[in-house]
């Protein structure tokens, strides 16, 4: 006789079995349907992934007449609509040359840039070959990532040809210097390793492009550090290019510091529940001029309340410095500013204007460009700007003249715009005595201050005095005679093999 428990575990496993084949039977389908959408979504990603080859010839501007040896170099890039791959500002700066190759296409194809944004580190390129995009998928721009959310970073770092996916964590959201131009922009930080070729490549969520890699972490002191550009700066630069007409991000011509000291609040009329800004300059004719003093506190913008170390809460996951809430206006927007003037608290609205190239004496680095100089009497003399400072090398901050570095921490005014260098000297008899001056600040000519270079060069070529002598705010002096600067003008030239005396468009 058979045992009854024995009977009854039979039919139990037989039934199972039956339903688990059953299930396979079903379910097994719908699984292969989901994996295989899955990796008919991936591959469209990775046929959107294009990646860029350029060669870029910089200028010198230790020698403002020539080009530094041209280098190629590559990036990254993803398809986006209307015919058009989005990468990074930095991948294209100053080429003179671009191409585009498609993923498992070995075939390099000529490509031009449309757009760029040297500010935001973005740029739009295309390739006019027809029949370019038509096997690609124009990828669309999602939205920004919640802390601890898995990415995908796609592009084509060195050490290989063919197209790389990492994976990371999205760790941080926040304000950030961005390498290329040394704008402070909203930027994204995730943990995968991100080297060079991977600039411009896309950061994937969920098939759509949440970021477009920008930098890795610089210093060497963490690892696996790198950034992205996020999706407010793309779809802000995407508005900005529908007119092909560089905008950039709005300013409004203010300075702050922050209030972190209970004390300052008390001073300048805060309750012990107000919190703000405290605004240290306001430049002249600037939104913000005759409105806004020195010494209000700014308090809200738009529907952002500021905290006392400036930031905002942009989500209920993200914290930012304020400036983000200016940025993501276009010119004309009105911007809603709430303020407190010695206790006293006041709105106002104030017009976007585009942001000036410079607010300090230094001009911020700048890219596509011609650098201007001008030769008198030996003399090469320069505007000083940033790119001539990160002319010391990458440790410029600690190489390059210390006056040249302190100049950055001074604002500029309608009436001095610009600091002028003398840079070096052309050693000849007419500027014997000064053949070891380098570096050096013009702050007068014929007693006269200068307001920026186009006004220093327009004051060199329209003098009629015997001698002109240019002077510092020390007091030094080097005066060099007319004359003689003039008639020895073309042998100095051609003793230096210098093709002219000035920088071409400097008197149109």
């Amino acid at each position: 006789m058979t045992n009854p428990s024995y009977y009854w575990t039979f039919l139990v496993i037989n039934a199972l079995s039956n339903r688990a084949a059953l299930f396979g039977l079903f379910v097994l389908p719908w699984m292969q349907a989901t994996a295989g959408t899955q990796a008919d979504a991936e591959e469209n990603i990775e046929g959107s992934v294009i990646k860029i080859y350029t060669t870029q010839a910089q200028p010198d501007y230790f020698t403002p007449w020539r080009l530094l040896t041209p280098r190629q170099s590559s990036g990254s890039g993803a398809v986006i609509r209307d015919n058009r791959i989005l990468t990074n500002a930095h991948v294209v700066a100053n080429a003179s040359y671009v191409q585009a190759q498609k993923h498992n296409d070995p075939q390099r194809y000529q490509a031009r840039v449309i757009f760029i944004s040297h500010e935001a580190d973005l740029a739009l390129i295309t390739v006019d070959e027809p029949g370019f995009f038509n096997d690609l998928n124009a990828l669309t721009i999602g939205e920004l990532p919640k802390p601890l959310q898995e990415v995908s970073v796609y592009g084509y770092p060195i050490g290989g040809k063919t197209l790389s996916i990492t994976k990371g964590i999205l760790s941080r959201v926040e304000q950030q210097v961005y390498a290329h131009a040394g704008a402070y922009l909203l930027a994204g930080q995730i943990d995968a390793a991100i080297n060079p070729g991977n600039s411009g490549g896309p950061v994937i969520v969920d098939n759509s492009i949440v970021g477009v890699v920008m930098q890795a972490n610089a210093g060497g002191r963490a690892e696996n550090l790198g950034y992205f550009v996020p999706p407010d700066i793309v779809n802000h630069v995407l508005k900005d290019s529908q007119d092909g007409t560089l905008d950039g991000f709005p300013d409004l011509g203010f300075r702050t510091q922050t209030l972190d000291s209970p004390s300052a609040r008390a001073a300048y009329g805060l309750e012990k529940n107000e919190n703000g800004v405290l605004v240290i300059k306001v430049f002249e004719d600037s939104p913000a001029d005759g409105v806004i003093q020195e010494n209000d506190v700014i308090m809200r913008i738009d529907e952002y309340d500021i905290a006392d170390d400036g930031t905002i809460q942009i989500t209920p996951d993200v914290l930012t410095n304020y400036k983000h809430a200016i940025d993501m206006h276009h010119l004309q927007d009105q911007i809603e500013l709430t303020f407190s003037r010695d206790g006293e608290i006041t709105q106002t609205s104030l017009s976007a204007m585009q942001s000036r190239p410079n607010y300090s004496l230094v001009r911020g680095e700048r890219f596509d460009e011609t650098p201007q100089y001008y030769i008198y009497g030996g003399i090469l003399f320069v505007p000083l700007n940033m790119n001539l400072i990160k002319r010391w090398g990458n440790d410029w901050g600690r190489t390059a003249p210390v006056s040249l570095l302190q100049a950055r921490n001074e604002w500029a005014s309608p009436t001095r715009r610009e600091l002028i260098v003398a840079l070096q000297v052309l050693a000849a008899d007419v500027n014997l005595g000064y053949h070891d001056w380098r570096n050096w600040i013009v702050d007068s000519v014929n007693g006269e201050e200068i307001v920026d270079f186009d006004h220093f060069a327009q004051k060199l070529r329209a003098n009629t005095e015997e001698n002109i002598v240019f002077k510092n705010k020390n007091g030094y002096q080097m005066v060099i005679n007319r004359e003689e600067a003039i008639a020895t003008e073309k042998t100095i030239l051609g003793q230096y093999r210098i093709p002219a005396a000035y920088s071409q468009g400097l008197f149109d």
